[in-house]
C-alpha cells in the first residue's frame, strides 16, 4: 500500500512538473512561432551544408588537401596561365589553379591505368598495354584543358552576342539622366548571362573603392573579348576627356552590331566550304558505290566468263 502512494505521489510530481514547464514555455514558443511566420525559419547549419552541392561538400575540400601537398611542384608561370584559363571560362569562383592541376594529374593518372587494364584483358603482349597506357596518359591530361578551353569560347561568342543588346540598355538608362554606375546596376537587374555577372563583378570593385576606369580594364581583361575592350577603351577615354558617354555608347552599339553582322557574312560564305570535307569523304563515295557498283560487276564478271 505504501508503495502504491509512494508510485501516486511521484506521478502526480511528473505531470505538476511539466503542467508548469507548459505553461511557462508557451509564450516563448508562441512568440516563436509568430516570428517563423514573418521571417521564416532558419537553417540550421546541418541543412546548410546538405543544401550545398556534392563537389563542394566532398570533392572541392579533398582537392584543395592535395593541391596544398603539390603546391612546391607547380611553377608560379604555369598556376598565372591556368589562372587566366579558368577566369575566360567563369568558373574563378568553382575551381582554383591548383586544384584543376590535381584534376590533370588524377585524371592522366586514371585514364592510363582503365586503358592499361582494357589492353591487358585483350592481349598477353606488354607493347599494347603500353601504348594504350601513355596514350591515355595523355588523354587525361589533355581533356580538362579541352573542357576549360570549350567553356570559355562559349562564354566568349555569350558576350560576343550580348553585348548590343547590353549597350542599348546603357544607352536608354544614362539618357534617361543616371549615371554611367546607375546604368551599370540596370543591366546587371534587367538582364543576366556571363556579360551581366562581368558588370557585376565590376560594380563591387566600385564599390570596394577600385577607381572605375581600372574596374572596367579589369572587366575586359577578364572576359578577354575585343568588342567589350573597344568598348571599355572608349568608355575610359570619354571620361578622360568629358565627351558625352551617351554619344558614345550609341556609336559603339552601332559598330559592334555591325562587326556582328559581317561575322555571320563570313560564316555563310565560309559553310560551303567546309560542306566540301563531308561530302568528299563520306557522301560522294556512297554515290559513287550505288552508280557504278551494278556497272564495276557486269565488267568482273564479262572478263571472268
Amino acid at each position: 500500500m505504501l508503495g502504491l502512494i509512494i508510485a501516486m505521489v511521484f506521478v502526480e510530481a511528473v505531470l505538476l512538473t511539466l503542467i508548469i514547464y507548459n505553461l511557462i514555455s508557451k509564450e516563448r514558443r508562441e512568440v516563436e512561432i509568430r516570428v517563423t511566420e514573418v521571417v521564416g525559419r532558419a537553417p540550421t547549419v546541418r541543412e546548410q551544408e546538405l543544401k550545398a552541392p556534392l563537389y563542394r561538400r566532398a570533392i572541392k575540400p579533398a582537392l584543395t588537401k592535395i593541391s596544398s601537398l603539390v603546391v612546391k611542384a607547380v611553377p608560379a608561370e604555369k598556376e598565372a596561365e591556368l589562372g587566366k584559363k579558368i577566369v575566360a571560362a567563369g568558373i574563378n569562383e568553382k575551381i582554383a589553379p591548383r586544384e584543376l592541376l590535381v584534376i590533370k594529374y588524377l585524371a592522366a593518372a586514371g585514364f592510363a591505368a582503365l586503358l592499361w587494364m582494357l589492353a591487358g584483358i585483350t592481349t598477353k603482349t606488354f607493347v599494347q598495354p603500353a601504348l594504350m597506357g601513355a596514350a591515355g596518359l595523355g588523354l587525361g591530361w589533355l581533356l580538362p584543358d579541352l573542357y576549360i578551353n570549350r567553356k570559355g569560347m562559349t562564354r566568349k561568342q555569350e558576350i560576343e552576342k550580348s553585348l548590343p543588346d547590353v549597350l542599348d540598355l546603357l544607352t536608354v538608362s544614362v539618357e534617361a539622366g543616371l549615371g554611367f554606375d546607375g546604368a551599370m546596376i540596370k543591366v546587371v537587374e534587367k538582364t543576366g548571362g556571363a556579360l551581366s555577372g562581368e558588370f557585376k563583378t565590376a560594380l563591387q570593385e566600385i564599390k570596394m573603392g577600385k577607381p572605375r576606369t581600372e574596374a572596367l580594364r579589369d572587366m575586359s581583361g577578364r572576359a578577354n573579348v575585343d568588342d567589350l575592350s573597344t568598348f571599355t577603351g572608349s568608355i575610359i577615354l570619354a571620361e578622360q576627356l568629358g565627351i558625352s558617354i551617351g554619344n558614345i555608347l550609341r556609336l559603339q552599339s552601332a559598330q559592334i552590331r555591325q562587326k556582328r553582322r559581317q561575322r555571320a557574312e563570313e560564316m555563310a560564305i565560309k559553310a560551303p566550304v567546309k560542306i566540301l570535307i563531308p561530302m568528299v569523304l563520306f557522301i560522294f563515295p556512297a554515290i559513287f558505290v550505288v552508280l557504278l557498283g551494278p556497272a564495276v560487276i557486269q565488267i568482273v564478271r564479262t572478263f571472268t566468263n
